[in-house]
């Protein structure tokens, strides 16, 4: 089957996503500077998860412009990914609402590490679907140096979230940083 309705379902889902986030902040009760210093750690993870929800949108743009079809197992992976990325205002809002403490600073990184992993089941079923190793997509992303570093970096942050929150904070801005240059590998096979 073509691509055009998994294509428009995820755009429509991750539009949704976004636009929960932002309808879950708090607007300040009065008009001065101070009441948006209560607000402050709710913006900064918003940022922070709409950059990361952009990037999750550019790429799976870039992923499904590579491939002519979908198949029933892309599809069920592509409902995988969009599970885990609709987890995100809930970890958003949780993370910014406690001033980003150590277990919800976790649960933000056990969401964009199981984001992370689901990426590849989805890619596998899509390289599966149009032709195999031999196809487009699979010669773009043989080599994933970003995926795999993000999914360390990920873990790493989990974990370090219980010792020093902003050291996991600063791995998942790290991690965001990595993936702002949409992935260029399936731009050059496919300019080929």
């Amino acid at each position: 089957m073509g691509k055009g309705r998994m294509e428009a379902f995820s755009d429509g889902v991750l539009a949704v996503i976004i636009t929960i986030m932002v309808l879950e902040m708090k607007v300040p009760h009065a008009a001065d500077l101070a009441a948006l210093a209560p607000v402050l750690p709710v913006f900064l993870v918003y940022v922070l998860s709409f950059i990361y929800l952009a990037i999750y949108w550019n790429n799976h743009h870039h992923l499904l412009h590579a491939v002519e079809r979908v198949s029933g197992p892309a599809m069920w992976a592509n409902l995988h990914l969009l599970f885990w990325l609709s987890l995100i205002p809930f970890v958003t809002g949780w993370m910014g609402e406690n001033h980003y403490a150590a277990l919800p600073t976790a649960v933000y990184g056990v969401v964009l590490l199981a984001s992370a992993l689901a990426w590849q089941p989805l890619q596998n079923a899509l390289i599966a679907a149009n032709g195999g190793a031999q196809s487009k997509l699979a010669r773009a992303v043989r080599r994933d140096f970003k995926g795999k570093l993000s999914v360390v970096f990920y873990a790493a942050a989990i974990g370090l979230a219980f010792v020093n929150q902003w050291i996991a904070d600063a791995l998942y801005v790290l991690v965001a940083i990595l993936w702002l240059v949409p992935d260029r590998r399936i731009e050059r096979v496919l300019s080929e």
